[in-house]
């Protein structure tokens, strides 16, 4: 029986005898070359790269051999010891002086970065595919345009063919409506707000001023989503309700206005950081070009900075906008669930993402139309932020290319 300490044990071995084996390297530690006599440095640093690059092969496929002894008995021996021979069959061939590790090296590493861009690329086809095969089956269920453009969103369905329940109503505009306004409010709030305090701090500020401020707007961007939604609940909305009242108007505790001011102080970090090194990513000569011509610090960063920077600006605000539209927590504790169709801030609404949670809570039926249309409202939202980012890119190209 192969055991994982024989396995490191006779790895261990055959890497010690093949040093051992070439134990005339030694004097290249210290500039003299076995063959010659000479100094060579770059038999030195060859040596210390094809050490490293055989021990690392050797590891890998010492770990490779010690996990397939999770396999049956008998394969799982057999699996490790060929693992093993093909790991030390390369080390016993590559680790000579004549080895070329530097270039074997680099190839690992570009071999492992694509590796990595390849998971990105088939992790993004595979939300694209489930979520369009999951959303043709529930448009076989329900027609796309009830769904697109029903103004009644009621998803409960009866379990079993002995319980008494709803038959569905899937019209999806509320929600739609509910996450167009949070979003507006919040982008509203966010944007100028974030934009106005990049420039601030990338054109007036002194440094003491950066020191301290910067850092301030770090933190608001690390608070979780969940603080937000408590300041909202405890703070905003007793403050907009004792307003409300004052001038005569009706406030509810849960209301659109009140989740949608909260998400954009929330997002107003994310703005202002992004804008901040677009705008400090200017030329300076573009500026102080402009400055020689007699222009003003306020036409500079109209006329010249804030044109320049705008590919940047708009990225970040793209990225505000899929921050907005992706929120759950705040809506959820501050806006309540309830799919109410209104053009009213002040009145409770609820957004696509909230009722994507609501319906994949539970003991549910994967087939059920009910779960379904979760697919279905994600397939919507991913369809509609994908828009947004062609349009957005395409704007970024336009202004780039008058720029570069």
């Amino acid at each position: 029986m192969v055991t994982p300490s024989l396995v490191l044990g006779l790895g261990l071995l055959v890497l010690m005898q093949r040093l051992w084996a070439l134990r005339g390297m030694r004097k290249l530690s210290q500039g003299v070359s076995p063959v010659s006599g000479t100094f060579s440095l770059d038999h030195t640093a060859r040596w210390g790269q094809v050490v490293w690059l055989n021990g690392i092969v050797l590891a890998a496929f010492t770990v490779l051999a010690y996990l397939s002894l999770s396999w049956p008995s008998l394969l799982g021996s057999w699996l490790s010891v060929g693992i093993l021979l093909l790991g030390w069959g390369l080390c016993w061939r590559y680790l000579t002086t004549r080895c070329h590790a530097r270039a074997i090296g680099e190839g690992m590493v570009i071999t492992l970065l694509r590796l990595s861009s390849l998971v990105a690329i088939f992790t993004t086809a595979a939300i694209i595919l489930s979520l369009t095969f999951e959303a043709m089956a529930f448009f076989r269920l329900v027609s796309p345009w009830d769904f697109l453009f029903g103004t009644h969103w009621s998803p409960q369905m009866a379990l079993r063919s002995d319980q008494t329940g709803s038959s569905g109503s899937f019209g999806a505009i509320p929600l739609f409506a509910g996450t167009l306004m949070m979003t507006v409010i919040a982008l509203s709030l966010a944007l100028p707000l974030g934009l106005f305090s990049a420039i601030f701090l990338s054109q007036y500020a002194t440094r003491r001023q950066r020191f301290w401020l910067k850092p301030i707007l770090e933190i608001l961007s690390g608070i979780p989503s969940v603080v937000y939604g408590f300041f909202a609940v405890a703070v905003i909305a007793p403050a907009l309700r004792d307003f409300g009242a004052y001038w005569g108007l009706t406030v509810m505790t849960e209301s659109a206005l009140v989740a949608g001011s909260v998400m954009g102080i929330m997002i107003i970090p994310l703005v202002s950081s992004l804008c901040d090194d677009v705008l400090s990513a200017v030329p300076k000569r573009l500026k102080e070009g402009a400055l020689a011509l007699g222009a003003t610090s306020h036409e500079v960063i109209t006329g010249v900075v804030v044109p320049a920077a705008l590919p940047g600006i708009i990225s970040a605000f793209i990225l505000a906008f899929s921050r907005a539209v992706g929120e759950t927590m705040i809506v959820v504790m501050a806006a309540g669930i309830a799919a109410n169709l209104t053009a009213n801030p002040l009145e409770p609404v609820t957004t696509v993402t909230v009722q994507i949670v609501k319906l994949l809570i539970g003991d549910q039926e994967f087939d059920s139309p009910k779960t379904l249309s979760a697919y279905a409202l994600g397939f919507v939202l991913f369809f509609i932020t994908l828009m947004m980012n062609i349009v957005a890119m395409n704007r970024i190209k336009a202004y780039r290319a008058r720029y570069d």
